[in-house]
């Protein structure tokens, strides 16, 4: 089974939420899909097509590389963890020391989209560091 097949309905999520610059490829033993959402609800239907199969999202086969379009440093972010603080951490890695915590709820600022899965924010207490942009809502 190629991975295209094993991911299919996460390729789907992708092209159903309308990502411009779509890109899907597989190379070395890992499924590579990139594209431009118009809004966060357009990246989660792919994370949470990857959620259906994957639900601890460890898989190593898989590399999801979604961006917001139209999202600028300084823009409102919401924080829409399910019922925990989400963490800052000093460097986008779950292994980084953790420098601050911002609740659920909370209104963040974008500094910069570092990479798919981690953001760099700023707290409205001035806390700056990395949060996973899984739990972070434009």
């Amino acid at each position: 089974m190629s991975l295209q097949d094993k991911y299919a309905s996460v390729v789907s999520a992708a092209q159903s939420a309308g990502l411009s610059d779509l890109s899907v490829q597989e190379q070395d033993g890992v499924l590579y899909i990139t594209g431009k959402a118009a809004n966060s609800a357009s990246k989660d239907s792919v994370w949470n097509a990857l959620g259906a199969i994957d639900s601890s999202y460890t898989a190593t086969d898989i590399n999801i590389d979604v961006q917001v379009s139209g999202l600028a440093a300084g823009a409102t972010l919401t924080v829409a963890t399910d019922d925990s603080n989400l963490n800052i951490r000093q460097e986008p890695s779950t292994d980084a020391s953790i420098v601050g915590k911002a609740a659920k709820g909370e209104t963040v600022t974008l500094v910069e989209q570092s990479s798919d899965d981690w953001w760099k924010i700023k707290t409205a207490d001035g806390e700056e560091g990395y949060a996973y942009a899984r739990y972070l809502k434009a």
